[in-house]
């Protein structure tokens, strides 16, 4: 156990003083309708899902492999692995209880393996400080953004790249990572992101999630000059989508520019649950350099 919270310090660690930010979020993991089949058992999924699930024989009991990709480094590709080795393991162990016999002498797959997976996205970029506007836009979709539901989580999502577009000049470190989970670890494993993202924060100031908002406004930054070459503002967005995507690193700025298009494009029906967190959104907080490296270690220079 120690060595695990140790490993877990290293990926993830933490500034000693974190500037307060924003959020803005919210959605859904509920499981698609699941028509029934006159046969054994298969995965269904809408918008995307694409990816069923091996079956094969032995021992005596059937042994089902869900296949699911993951990609990213730190702590988001040990979460993304974790939550499908422990799926995994939950699903030898449901297939060595001899499984529930079906129509045709087949087996039904585990309750946890019959929906398909669920793609977890998550883009952060670190701008100059001078991208005062973007904390603006952020704040006024904060304050009229309707998160309680998939077409408001959606604007927010198509919003949020779109003012990220409009200041490529000021983009100086991104980080793009994705992957895709089971359906009933997908939750859990999202939640867990989220959290390491907001933990982030010292506070947060202004917030809409689940339609419910907040914001203090004598808290929030002054119009004052930022340092224009040694403070930062950064945006982080997770998205859990229906859809099958898998994003590539942002290794340039026309990369980058392809990935918020396409978390951008998400639609409605395929959105199951959206964060956006910025920071800083302070009054007289600041990110500096040496602030992001160690808060966002994982983010290279384009």
């Amino acid at each position: 156990m120690p060595v695990l919270v140790v490993g877990l310090l290293v990926l993830n660690p933490q500034p000693s003083e974190a500037a307060r930010g924003g959020r803005i979020g919210g959605g859904s993991f509920r499981a698609p309708s699941m028509p029934r089949s006159g046969g054994y058992s298969r995965s269904y999924g809408g918008g995307g899902y694409g990816r069923g699930y091996g079956r094969g024989g032995g021992m005596g009991f059937p042994f089902i492999i869900p296949i699911f990709g993951f990609g990213g480094g730190g702590l988001f590709g040990f979460l993304v692995l974790a939550a499908i080795v422990g799926v995994l393991v939950n699903a030898v162990r449901n297939s060595s209880g001899g499984g529930s016999p079906a129509i045709g002498g087949g087996y039904r797959a585990p309750r946890e393996l019959s929906t398909g997976p669920v793609s977890l996205l998550q883009m952060q970029i670190g701008l100059l400080a001078s991208a005062k506007s973007l904390q603006t836009d952020l704040r006024q979709l904060a304050a009229s953004a309707d998160t309680s539901t998939s077409s408001g989580l959606q604007r927010v999502l198509q919003e949020t790249t779109l003012a990220l577009l409009r200041q490529p000049e000021l983009w100086v470190y991104a980080n793009v990572e994705s992957g895709s989970v089971p359906f009933n670890a997908s939750e859990s494993t999202f939640n867990r992101l989220s959290m390491t993202e907001r933990s982030k924060l010292r506070a947060e100031i202004t917030t809409n999630v689940g339609g419910v908002r907040n914001s203090n406004a004598a808290e929030l930054s002054s119009s004052g000059e930022a340092d224009a070459t040694n403070e930062f503002i950064v945006v982080t967005v997770l998205v859990a989508s229906r859809q099958s995507v898998k994003l590539k690193q942002a290794n340039s700025g026309e990369d980058l520019r392809e990935t918020l298009r396409i978390l951008g494009s998400t639609s409605s029906t395929d959105l199951m649950a959206l964060e956006v967190i910025w920071q800083p959104d302070g009054s007289g907080d600041v990110l500096s350099a040496d602030e992001l490296v160690m808060a966002y270690p994982n983010l290279q220079h384009l």
